[in-house]
């Protein structure tokens, strides 16, 4: 799916570069337009299509893992059925999104941002810019730089080394790299992993599969949640669809924010709960403790949801199982396992996590200086220490990644706005006290993040250098608290000195 922008000429100048088309990208287009309308923009996507994420993964059953009633934008409600929404009509919605609003010509597809360099005497960034189809590379310019391409590596997904792969005579297929038209119909499948994608996996292709077994290393915290939520439905009798859909949000954002809070409050009594589900989704004395029954705390990783118990029914009917081994090394017919036992399979399938990485790997630079973001903070989770004139989103892990990505959008204009009603021409985030404590900036124990965590920018123990996980806070610290702030400082088109607003 395409925006309608491919045609539209691409200013060598705006005043707001985004990077990334999209969830994040598109959201912060409309926010753009809508409250900024004075200002130039452009969103700048490398690959031929919108979606990001959503047109990237094409594996079976590839769908949301949270309502899109919380996922969607708050300014377009989700009117469709099903609330937990495959990928095709996520991709759908966000087309929609961009033809609703004319974003098509701000969208420019096929355009790979190679590096971005800001200059402090002339305020601005130098991007260097790659244009796909024939590797032309030229600079476009712009005052302010937004990177909206999330935080997973879209050229490589994680896949550990496992021993004598290469005398696997089967196939062997990474979700991220999904062939086209790839048949698997009547084979045995083995799916490596114990994730999101693996639960998603496993059910989709035990429709068509013999029979399809997810080898996990250690469990996951799985949970069934209905496909289509059953409040929205009643609503929309009686409420104009927008109505419904504020409630139905506000709602399902509560439902969530209370799961994560009793889980980290309570978390035996969290365990006992999922457990239980978990015993009266599955068949009659199945080995929910082995399988089932992760030795950490709910969400201290995170929680793993099934759409109407899709991968529990698969397994109650006998289409697929769950094996919790180790592996020793791959076979010509399947995976060796330290048990001894040996799994047969015809594909495997390595759902062993993504690679994460910043600001969609571009470098940044300041005055020609490289910029290694380890050595800096996050600020308010919506910018960098030392880096003027950009701003990020990455989402919750707790929550909706989209409602970050909204409140980030929203401050980003507030911003704009504020350095344009005192003549500033850049805004800095600036540590006064470098003797702060200093922690990863995701503080959980997934594999892909704790593997990822040295790339990114620290968070620090006090003030706007804390990154919180926290919807309420973040409505309060980005949407209501006001720009200025003295770890924030400004310069003047004029005066090049700093100052800070207060």
């Amino acid at each position: 799916m395409t925006a309608s922008s491919s045609a539209t000429a691409l200013p060598r100048h705006v005043d707001v570069l985004v990077v990334g088309a999209g969830l994040t990208g598109i959201g912060m287009g409309y926010h753009l337009q809508t409250l900024q309308p004075g200002k130039t923009f452009a969103i700048l996507e490398s690959r031929d299509a919108i979606g990001g994420t959503w047109d990237l993964f094409r594996y079976p059953g590839v769908r949301s893992d949270i309502d899109l009633y919380a996922f969607g934008y708050g300014f377009k409600p989700w009117d469709k059925d099903n609330a937990i929404a495959d990928a095709d009509e996520i991709l759908e919605y966000l087309q929609e999104t961009i033809d609703e609003n004319e974003l098509g010509p701000k969208i420019h597809l096929g355009h790979k941002v190679v590096s971005a360099d800001f200059s402090r005497e002339n305020a601005r960034w130098n991007v260097m810019v790659e244009r796909v189809s024939d590797g032309k590379r030229f600079t476009l310019t712009c005052n302010f730089l937004s990177s909206a391409a999330g935080y997973y590596d879209v050229d490589e997904g994680y896949s550990p080394k496992f021993e004598d792969r290469d005398q696997f005579r089967g196939e062997i297929v990474h979700p991220q790299h999904w062939p086209t038209d790839f048949d698997y119909a009547g084979t045995k499948v083995v799916v490596i992993g114990s994730g999101a994608t693996a639960v998603t996996l496993v059910p989709a292709m035990a429709e068509n599969a013999e029979h399809v077994t997810m080898l996990q290393r250690s469990p996951s915290y799985v949970m069934p949640a209905p496909r289509k939520d059953p409040l929205p439905l009643f609503l929309r009798r009686m409420l104009p669809n927008a109505v419904a859909h504020r409630v139905t949000r506000y709602v399902n954002i509560k439902k969530q924010t209370l799961l994560y809070n009793a889980s980290r409050r309570f978390p035996n009594q969290m365990r006992a709960l999922v457990r239980r589900v978990n015993i009266k989704a599955l068949p009659e004395g199945y080995d929910v403790d082995t399988h089932f029954n992760p030795d950490y705390a709910p969400w201290d990783q995170r929680m793993c949801i099934v759409a109407d118990g899709d991968m529990f029914k698969a397994i109650t009917a006998g289409k697929a199982s769950v094996v919790t081994d180790r592996i020793v090394r791959f076979t010509k017919s399947g995976i060796l396992l330290e048990s001894g036992d040996e799994l047969e399979a015809d594909v495997i399938v390595t759902a062993t996590g993504l690679n994460m990485v910043p600001f969609g790997k571009i470098p940044l630079r300041v005055d020609g200086e490289q910029v290694n973001l380890p050595d800096h903070l996050f600020y308010k989770t919506v910018m960098v220490s030392d880096i003027p004139n950009f701003t990020f989103t990455v989402g919750y892990v707790n929550q909706a990644w989209t409602l970050k990505a909204e409140l980030v959008a929203r401050w980003t204009c507030r911003l704009l706005a504020h350095m344009d009603r005192h003549g500033y021409s850049t805004a800095t985030p600036v540590i006064d006290d470098h003797t702060m404590t200093r922690r990863p900036y995701i503080d959980m124990g997934t594999g892909y993040v704790n593997r990822a965590m040295h790339l990114f920018p620290k968070q620090g123990s006090a003030g706007p250098w804390v990154v919180a996980q926290d919807y309420k806070a973040d409505c309060q610290l980005l949407g209501k608290d006001p720009i200025e702030d003295p770890a924030l400082f400004f310069t003047s088109a004029t005066a090049k000195t700093f100052a800070t607003a207060r």
